[in-house]
C-alpha cells in the first residue's frame, strides 16, 4: 500500500532494527495497518544515541520505500540512560499550571544533566495515597542534543515529526489497549531489544517505576558468536531456533540459558531498586515484549529465575490488523512501533 497522503506513523529506531506502524482507528476500534521492518547496519545506534547520522536517514529513507509510505507525519521513540531520565517524584499540591511553571525548578534536584542542556516535561499521577498533602508526578527529561539528532534524521528521510515520545511510554499504550489496568496489581511491562532493555512498573495502570538499562537480546547473539565461532549473522538465525550444521541444539540452549541469567540478574536488580523505593511491595506479572520474546523457553525460564509470571505480550489481542500484514509470530517485537503509532499530531509531547 502506497501512502501519498499525510498519515501518521510510529517510528521504533533500534539498535538492531528499524520499524515503522501505521495504526488507524475506526468505529471497531484500533487496527494494525501498515509494519514493515529493516535491518540496521552496526554502529548506527548505540544507548539510544545517533552514532552515524547518514547511515541513519539513509536507512530510514530504505524502509519508508520498502513500507511503501512517501510521506507521513512521524511519531518517535527514544530511551537510553545516557539519552531520557524518567522518574516519579513527590511534591506538595499544586496545579498543572503552576507545576508548569516551576517544573525546572523541581527538575534541578534529580537530572544529573544541566537543566539548560534538557527538555523537560511531566504528567500529574494523582494525590500521594500515603502522604496527605503531597501527589505524584513522572517527571521526563530529555537531552536536547540527543532529540535535535533524531528529529533531523527523520526529517532528512523526508518524514515530519510531530510528536515525541518515550519507548516506554509507547508499551504502556499497548498494554492499556489490550490488557486494560487492574484495579490493585503491579504490572511490570518489561520491553527486551538488541542492546536496551525498557522496564516500566505499573500500579493501577499508572507508572510507578521506570528504567532503561543497557542490556539486551545481543548478549545471545554475542555469546553464540563466541562460543561456537560462527558470524554474528548465523548467531542470530541459530538464536532464532534455525538449525546449524555441526552445533547441537544442547549446546545452543545451554549457551541462551547462560547469556540470560545476565539480563534476569539485570532485570532483577531493578526489580529490587523498585521494591526497596516504594516499601517491599510486590510485582505480580510481567508481560514482556521485544526481540527476546520470541526466543524458545526465554519467557518460561524468566518466570523461573524471577518467581513471577511472565507473559509474552499479545500486541495484538484487541488490535484488529489488516489481513494482508504477517505479523502474528513477530507481534512481540512491534510494541513499541505499534504504541507510537497510536499518538496523533497535537497530542502532548
Amino acid at each position: 500500500m502506497l501512502i501519498g497522503k499525510k498519515s501518521t506513523i510510529g517510528l521504533d529506531i533500534g539498535s538492531r532494527y528499524l520499524k515503522v506502524a501505521q495504526v488507524d482507528v475506526g468505529k471497531d476500534g484500533y487496527e494494525l495497518s501498515l509494519f514493515s521492518m529493516l535491518p540496521v547496519e552496526r554502529d548506527v545506534i548505540g544507548d539510544g544515541l545517533v552514532l552515524n547520522k547518514t547511515k541513519l536517514v539513509d536507512s530510514l529513507k530504505a524502509l519508508m520505500s520498502q513500507a511503501g509510505i512517501k510521506k507521513a507525519e512521524a511519531v518517535i521513540g527514544l530511551s537510553g540512560h545516557s539519552a531520557v531520565i524518567t522518574k516519579v517524584i513527590k511534591i506538595p499540591l499544586i496545579t498543572e499550571e503552576e507545576l508548569g511553571l516551576n517544573i525546572k525548578y523541581e527538575a534541578e534536584q534529580y537530572i544529573p544533566f544541566d537543566i539548560k542542556d534538557v527538555n523537560i516535561d511531566f504528567e500529574i499521577l494523582g494525590q500521594d495515597s500515603e502522604e496527605d498533602g503531597m501527589m505524584d508526578v513522572m517527571l521526563v527529561a530529555v537531552k536536547k542534543s540527543v532529540m535535535s539528532d533524531y528529529v533531523d534524521v527523520v526529517q532528512q528521510a523526508g518524514l515530519t515529526p510531530v510528536v515525541v515520545d518515550v519507548d516506554s511510554f509507547a508499551i504502556g499504550n499497548v498494554y492499556e489497549v489490550n490488557y486494560g489496568f487492574p484495579d490493585k496489581k503491579n504490572i511490570a511491562l518489561v520491553n527486551i531489544g538488541a542492546s536496551k532493555t525498557n522496564i516500566s512498573i505499573l500500579r493501577k495502570g499508572l507508572p510507578v517505576f521506570m528504567r532503561d538499562t543497557a542490556i539486551g537480546s545481543n548478549y545471545h547473539t554475542e555469546a553464540l558468536e563466541r562460543t561456537l565461532n560462527i558470524s554474528k549473522e548465523a548467531a542470530e538465525r541459530v538464536k532464532l531456533g534455525e538449525a546449524a550444521e555441526g552445533i547441537s541444539v544442547d549446546s545452543v540452549r545451554e549457551i541462551i540459558n547462560g547469556a540470560s541469567d545476565e539480563i534476569y540478574a539485570e532485570i532483577y536488580r531493578s526489580f529490587e531498586y523498585f521494591r526497596s523505593s516504594v516499601g517491599d511491595e510486590d510485582i505480580n506479572g510481567i508481560v514482556l515484549s521485544g526481540g527476546a520474546a520470541l526466543i524458545s523457553g526465554f519467557a518460561h525460564l524468566m518466570s523461573e529465575r524471577l518467581g513471577i509470571p511472565v507473559e509474552v505480550a499479545d500486541v495484538l489481542k484487541k488490535i484488529h490488523k489488516s489481513e494482508r500484514l504477517a505479523v502474528n509470530e513477530i507481534a512481540p517485537i512491534t510494541a513499541v512501533a505499534v504504541g507510537l503509532a497510536m499518538r496523533r499530531s497535537g497530542d502532548r509531547q
